[in-house]
């Protein structure tokens, strides 16, 4: 997924996407654990999809508030 794809989505879409990514994330460091986890690279990625849904959801808090206080 990418930024556009992330950008191109509503707040709730994203607030769905981050836990669900999140619970992967989650799977996938246990697969890690367990020893069945071909692709260590996923769970980089993995961390990276969720830090920029994090960025667009903060940078829509921040418009938000520098519209209510301007």
């Amino acid at each position: 997924m990418n930024k556009k794809d992330i950008i191109s989505k509503n707040d709730v879409e994203l607030s769905e996407e981050l836990d669900g990514s999140q619970k992967e994330l989650m799977e996938l460091r246990f697969q890690v654990a367990t020893m069945q986890l071909a692709d260590t690279s996923a769970i980089r990625s993995m961390r990276r999809k969720i830090a920029r849904i994090k960025t667009i959801i903060r940078q829509r808090e921040l418009i938000v508030e520098s519209e209510n206080n301007g």
